[in-house]
């Protein structure tokens, strides 16, 4: 009896210890702001909004509660400056940022408030000069989009083996993806003929270009800014009858030919709980910069079949999920 009540005792005083520490960690009623800059013409879609939320959820910060998310979007850098300094103005507890402009603007507006970012390339774009140790107000998941768009390359290559010229729609503001993709291509054999997309009105512009250029294949590279413009690619690479590869697999299941990347959800939902983290008391100099753990690889046989294209056997077998209604 008497060790029954020693037990008990001790299994109090830890929960008593743990609550006291949490509270330390989290003040009673306290409200933070998380800032959401993003770098797109429309807000983040809904898939990536339910997860960043069930991250925080489970991070345990519920909207409405304990936390505040505030999102503003913009495509030009000058607005998101703006939009950032805006975040600063009003105390923002943590910035939260995707692709490489988007963390960029918000370093140039602060110094202090932490940023948590999922990038594309967190070294190459001189957001952080380690991802061992980031040493800065800057820390969160490095999508390694400038490898990842190089295999996309080499994955269109296996699906087209006679391909020899490539369409790549690219973000100016990510310039090492399209450094890995050009030195991939010359592995290939595959010459790369480049189409800068900056607006909507591009895309257009893109593809028109890429027909009379003879490309035969287009690889889309990762952005923000593209990927809010997915459905006029999605369009653009129908009309024009192009087999087209992408980072994520919404756009794949979206009527894209194939798509191969990390998995979205997955991405938004470990960038809430490096902010989580943040909120706790983690410095972001002392939290290393986190990879993706899924990647999902995509195909979309309905479209193969409608533009004529036939997916080799070993890609149908590697394949995550293959869309065939």
């Amino acid at each position: 009896m008497i060790i029954m009540r020693i037990a008990l005792a001790a299994i109090l005083a830890l929960d008593l210890l743990a609550a006291s520490l949490a509270t330390a960690e989290q003040p009673a009623g306290t409200v933070y702001r998380v800032g959401l800059l993003w770098p797109g013409g429309a807000p983040p879609s809904r898939l990536r909004m339910e997860a960043f939320r069930k991250g925080l959820l489970d991070a345990g910060y519920v909207e409405g509660q304990n936390i505040v998310i505030d999102e503003r979007h913009a495509e030009k850098a000058e607005r998101l400056y703006e939009l950032a300094t805006e975040m600063v103005r009003s105390k923002a507890s943590v910035i939260v940022s995707s692709g490489d402009l988007g963390p960029q603007m918000a370093q140039k507006a602060t110094k202090t408030i932490p940023i948590v970012a999922a990038t594309d390339d967190f070294v190459g774009a001189g957001l952080v000069t380690s991802l061992g140790r980031p040493e800065a107000n800057t820390t969160g998941v490095n999508i390694l989009s400038p490898e990842l768009s190089a295999k996309r390359l080499s994955l269109l290559k296996e699906i087209l083996p006679k391909l020899s010229r490539v369409g790549v729609l690219w973000d100016p503001v990510n310039s090492s993806q399209l450094i890995a993709t050009q030195n991939a291509a010359k592995a290939l054999a595959v010459k790369l003929q480049v189409f800068e997309i900056r607006s909507r009105e591009d895309v257009a512009a893109a593809f028109r270009a890429a027909r009379k250029g003879r490309v035969e294949a287009i690889n889309v590279f990762a952005s923000p800014l593209l990927s809010s413009l997915h459905q006029s690619i999605l369009d653009g690479a129908a009309s024009y009858h192009f087999p087209a590869i992408y980072q994520w697999r919404e756009h794949a299941e979206e009527g894209g030919l194939v798509s191969y990347g990390p998995s979205l959800t997955e991405v938004w939902r470990q960038t809430a709980t490096v902010v989580g983290k943040v909120l706790k008391g983690a410095k972001p100099g002392d939290l290393p910069i986190e990879q993706p753990t899924k990647f999902e690889l995509v195909v979309n046989m309905k479209t193969a079949k409608a533009i004529g294209v036939t997916i080799p056997r070993p890609v149908l077998l590697r394949a995550d999920q293959v869309i065939d209604r």
